[in-house]
């Protein structure tokens, strides 16, 4: 068995170069929702020298609320932002000797893709359009890893360490009570299930079947480094190799 551990970074905040030495893969902030040009750039250099896979993670236009707020936005317009923001973090990547391999939306653009087909369609044809050999990641199950299909691209598909979830696959709500897991030990067991059951279980008890390629860890968590590093270890333990994203 093997698994893709992703950790969103390059927001100016969590331990970022601690984070590389246990994830495989890394989704850079763009610029939209948290960093800049300095960050991209240091961002990509470190995952770089820990040989961790490179991607974009673009997001609506929402540094006030660092891209967790939803917006109503054309897909004509998202397609066009998400050009824009891969082609950003892409010229700074190939400056430092790297290639992106993939692309994940960040916050509420993800969310949001996950049920709308629409937005997720427009997703989909921008990252083919700009390279059509970029992975793109979505979650579990949704809207985003079927349009990347039809586009013809390798979908990847996320689930969440620290995150809990719902009966339809879809991540509870952060303003809900324990929709952030804050419990190392429990992100750790939660994982290890997807893993190697493809279970979760929802915040209403029920048993949700979902298929893991990627594991996310947000790196803007108190306790991202904490699980990094646990996981990693329990994962190997297993015999479970840790690797870059492996999806068609």
């Amino acid at each position: 068995m093997h698994i893709d551990l992703n950790a969103d970074l390059g927001e100016g905040c969590g331990d970022d170069a601690a984070i590389l030495r246990y994830v495989s893969s890394a989704n850079i902030a763009c610029g939209w929702h948290a960093g800049d040009a300095r960050t991209m750039r240091d961002t990509a250099r470190a995952a770089l020298a820990h040989g961790v896979a490179l991607g974009a993670h673009p997001s609506f236009p929402d540094r006030a609320h660092f891209g967790r707020r939803a917006m109503q936005r054309a897909p004509a317009q998202v397609y066009q932002d998400m050009l824009d923001q891969i082609g950003a973090l892409d010229d700074i990547v190939r400056e430092e000797g790297g290639q992106l391999q993939h692309v994940k939306p960040h916050g509420a653009l993800y969310n949001q893709a996950a049920g709308d087909e629409a937005l997720a369609e427009a997703i989909a044809r921008a990252v083919h359009d700009y390279h059509p050999g970029l992975k793109l990641v979505g979650l579990a199950g949704g809207a985003l890893v079927r349009q990347a299909r039809l586009q013809g691209l390798n979908a990847v598909e996320e689930v969440f360490a620290d995150r809990a979830y719902l009966a339809d696959g879809s991540l509870a709500p952060r303003e809900l009570p324990g929709a952030v897991i804050v419990n190392p030990v429990q992100a750790v067991a939660q994982t290890l299930r997807l893993v190697e059951q493809g279970q979760v279980t929802s915040q209403d008890g029920r048993t949700v079947q979902l298929r893991a390629d990627s594991v996310c860890l947000h790196g803007d968590s108190a306790h991202a480094l904490d699980v990094a590093r646990r996981l990693r270890a329990r994962l190997e333990a297993r015999g479970i190799q840790v690797c870059p994203q492996r999806a068609a």
